[in-house]
């Protein structure tokens, strides 16, 4: 498959941009009601959440680290030339932190509709951010 550079950059602006977005979502669960966190764990068939401190600042501080992530992805996309090596970067780690993902999913025994879509949606997403930005980025391209 060959792509050209404005391709390549569109690609990447919609990724981005549509993946930064459901990140900054995560800002909800920043300030979110308990009971919600209560109920939304209940319905997924988890059971009750555990009522220790660390839970809730766990859920907490990555729903603010997802969003801190939004807003970075949607910097990048402003400007993909100036910032390839991030999406470089990004091209690299994303797909990792996705295979990542999927080994926690299956030792933490969360539901299998959760291990069949968390982990291989972010190793895709992260995928397809590398193959664009390697293109972005060929030599004579520009």
């Amino acid at each position: 498959m060959s792509l050209n550079d404005s391709t390549a950059e569109r690609i990447l602006k919609v990724v981005l941009r549509w993946i930064g977005t459901a990140s900054l979502l995560a800002l909800i669960f920043v300030v979110a009601p308990r009971s919600w966190m209560e109920s939304i764990h209940s319905q997924l068939g988890m059971g009750q959440l555990p009522d220790a401190s660390v839970v809730g600042y766990l859920t907490r501080s990555n729903s603010a680290l997802y969003a801190l992530l939004g807003g970075l992805f949607w910097v990048v996309s402003f400007d993909l030339r100036r910032h390839l090596r991030i999406v470089q970067y990004m091209g690299r780690a994303i797909p990792l932190f996705g295979l990542a993902l999927i080994g926690i999913d299956w030792a933490e025994g969360l539901p299998l509709f959760w291990k069949l879509w968390e982990g291989p949606f972010v190793t895709l997403v992260g995928l397809v951010i590398w193959f664009a930005g390697r293109m972005l980025g060929r030599p004579g391209l520009d």
